[in-house]
């Protein structure tokens, strides 16, 4: 058989559709043109106004669903390859994941396996909004198994961190900066819960490793001669444990001083795994979390995530075709268990 789908073609095709999250219509049409073109039954299921995840089945009710997500991080910049890599936004986060899934697809259904489906998603690389509502579509339910596709070097995954995500603010009075015993400076304030929390000692786990904190945004004050009467601070905690104890740690460690806002909050996943695969363990977050509904969760795509979000990112053209393989031979595993 000759597939039908040319995965180093394709990739480079989808990588060339801009698609920074909030900008997903041109990718999803096109993607949903070429799905209808191939056989497939296509729906669009709208999130927003020109956002809409894509989900593709055959005549046969999908036992397996292949799944990962459209948009991108920014910024853009177009697709080059030499004999080994294809380079641009998306190359292995996650377009030339998306040209595996269809190609694997394609060639089960060759063998005349249909019990299979695809699904990509909106917004994955903010708030995962596109997963939290096709998580609410009927289809979910016939569904046995997820096999969510980010880049793991082609390794099963045996679970993925979890995510917290948290905004620290501080209140203080402005006053001249001449006079600052007539003010309350919020940046101090801040500052001053923020050396506490960066000598927190976070909790850990035998899967999971280590919890581990980003301070990843601070912001406050208005000029440099006035004392500022606000501040905050955003944080980015990758969890080993369920949140419910980092966040008692957290509270505890502010004690008042500050407020803080829950933006996002999932705990750690423990995902399938299947003998004969290599393994690892995914220490960023995915749309596995909000898509619950959709069977046993399979964590497994080409591609580092080091060269994710990147100005150089790229995936190997060897990988992408070999996750073909692998994508393909672990669907026919799984339909074999009872």
């Amino acid at each position: 058989m000759v597939n039908p789908v040319d995965v180093i073609r394709l990739t480079r095709e989808l990588i060339d559709i801009p698609s920074v999250t909030g900008d997903e219509f041109h990718i999803g049409t096109s993607l949903g043109e070429l799905l209808v073109r191939l056989g497939y039954h296509v729906e669009l299921q709208d999130v927003e106004d020109e956002r809409s995840n894509i989900i593709a089945t055959t005549e046969a009710r999908p036992r397996i669903v292949l799944s990962t997500h459209m948009d991108t991080v920014p910024p853009f910049f177009a697709s080059s390859e030499d004999d080994d890599f294809i380079y641009g936004r998306g190359a292995c986060d996650a377009k030339g994941i998306i040209a595996a899934q269809i190609a694997a697809a394609e060639q089960l259904r060759f063998e005349g396996i249909n019990e299979i489906g695809l699904l990509f998603t909106v917004g994955e690389e903010v708030t995962s909004d596109g997963a939290k509502l096709a998580n609410q579509h009927p289809l979910a339910e016939s569904c046995e198994y997820l096999i969510n596709g980010e880049p793991t070097d082609n390794q099963l995954a045996i679970g993925t961190k979890g995510s917290l995500q948290a905004v620290i603010a501080a209140e203080g009075r402005a006053a001249h900066s001449a006079y600052p015993e007539a003010g309350e400076s919020a940046i101090d304030k801040l500052l001053d819960v923020l050396d506490d929390v960066r000598h927190l000692s976070w909790p850990g786990d035998d899967v999971f490793g280590e919890t581990t904190c980003n301070i990843g945004i601070i912001a406050g004050g208005t000029r440099a001669n006035v004392i500022p009467d606000a501040a905050q601070a955003t944080l980015q905690l990758r969890l080993a444990v369920e949140s419910a104890s980092v966040k008692t740690l957290i509270e505890d460690t502010i004690a008042g001083r500050t407020t803080i806002d829950y933006r996002s909050v999932h705990n750690p996943v423990r995902l399938l795994t299947i003998d004969g695969f290599d393994r690892m363990l995914a220490r960023f977050t995915t749309d596995i979390p909000y898509l619950s509904n959709w069977g046993q969760p399979i964590l497994i795509g080409p591609g580092s995530i080091l060269d994710a979000h990147t100005d150089h990112e790229r995936v190997k053209k060897s990988e992408l075709l070999a996750a073909v393989t692998i994508y393909s031979d672990l669907i026919r595993r799984l339909l074999t268990i009872d």
